[in-house]
Formats: C-alpha cells, structure tokens, sequence
C-alpha cells in the first residue's frame, strides 16, 4: 500500500477542511504558510532550500509567506493545495520511492496533525496497523536525531511491542505511546503528543528541560 500517497491525500483533504487563516502547531505559521511550505518543498526545491542550507533560510521564508499572501481566500487556498496535491515531476528526485518513503511520509503525517490538533477539542486518528508499523520504521530512522540533544538516554515504546533506544546514558526514560503519537513527541510535538514519560523524577525532568 502506498502510504505515502494515502498520507499526501490526507493532509491535501485536512488543509481544505481547515481553510486559510487557521492555526497549525507550526510557530508563526497559519494554514496558508503550511500549504506554501509543502507546495515550495516539492515543486520549487530552488526556492525551498533554505530548509536545509541556513545562510538560505531568510529567502526561503520569505517566499513562502509570498507565496501564502496570494491564498489568504478559500478559492485561492484551494488552488495552493491543490498545487501542493499533485505529485513532483517525473523528473524531481522526490519521485523515487524509496527517497519518498524516507522524506514524506513522516512530513506528510506530522504536519496533517499539525493542523488537526491546533483546535481546543481534537481526537487522535484510528489508523491502520501497516500504517503504523511504516510510521514506527520512520520513526526509528529519525529518533537518534530527534533527541540527540537530550539530557538522559531515551527509550521509545510502544504498548503493542515496538521498542527502540533512541539515546543509550546512564539515566534514561520511557517515552510510551503509540508511533504516531512517538512521532509527533520527536518532532517537538511534545504538548500536543499523547505519550506517556517513564523514569526516575530527575530524568523526565531532564527530558522536559
């Protein structure tokens, strides 16, 4: 199953539900800077690249608001999304599967909760368990990243079996939860993530910094 592609569709169908001008969890970003973000990171990697080359960055941040300001109405958000729906060229390397799997799917996930769960009442998805499987093997991929600054060794856990050491110290927590949810608590989600820190008072302190 394509979980990619499933994953690109739900987040295209949970911007529109949304509309311009609402919340994310992403700081000083409404839905249209989102919408702008996904449509510059796929389709205009020239303009996107200062998300990973820093000295770029204030260019970068400056064309997705551009890009936001023009999709501030219903109809001219719905046409960013729709932008942002179709797939890269057969040329982008983001075409490739495997690279797809690797770089979307966890994006495509946490930004779909990212406006989801800006609201004051939100219930996390059921989600199918091949879904969450390919979720926790992101997740697995990202986590020694994700928590490569934290103060005490970090242990990812998830109630149905998965287990992962995303830090080894000698102090360590328990961060239990299901993947999405683990997800979300390693891209910084932290109060918006339904997860469970176990360990000594001191280490969870550590962790919550």
């Amino acid at each position: 199953m394509d979980f990619v592609q499933l994953s690109r569709e739900a987040l295209a169908e949970t911007l529109l539900a949304a509309g311009p001008g609402r919340d994310t969890l992403c700081e000083g970003w409404r839905t249209q800077e989102l919408a702008a973000h996904l449509y510059l990171r796929e389709h205009r990697p020239g303009a996107a690249a200062g998300i990973a080359l820093p000295p770029l960055a204030e260019r970068t941040e400056r064309r997705t608001r551009e890009l936001a300001a023009t999709a501030s109405t219903r109809t001219d958000f719905a046409t960013l999304v729709d932008r942002f729906r179709r797939e890269p060229s057969l040329l982008s390397p983001r075409r490739l599967p495997q690279l797809a799997a690797r770089v979307n799917l966890l994006e495509y996930f946490v930004h779909t909760e990212d406006v989801r769960r800006a609201v004051d009442e939100w219930a996390p998805r059921i989600l199918d368990a091949d879904y969450e499987a390919a979720l926790w093997e992101r997740l697995v991929a990202f986590a020694g990243l994700a928590y490569r600054s934290a103060g005490v060794g970090v242990v990812l856990v998830d109630p149905e079996g998965y287990r992962h050491v995303a830090r080894r110290a000698a102090d360590s927590v328990a961060v239990v939860g299901a993947p999405g949810e683990l997800l979300m608590h390693a891209s910084g989600r932290r109060a918006n993530a339904l997860v469970t820190v176990e360990g000594s008072p001191e280490a969870v302190a550590a962790l919550r910094g």
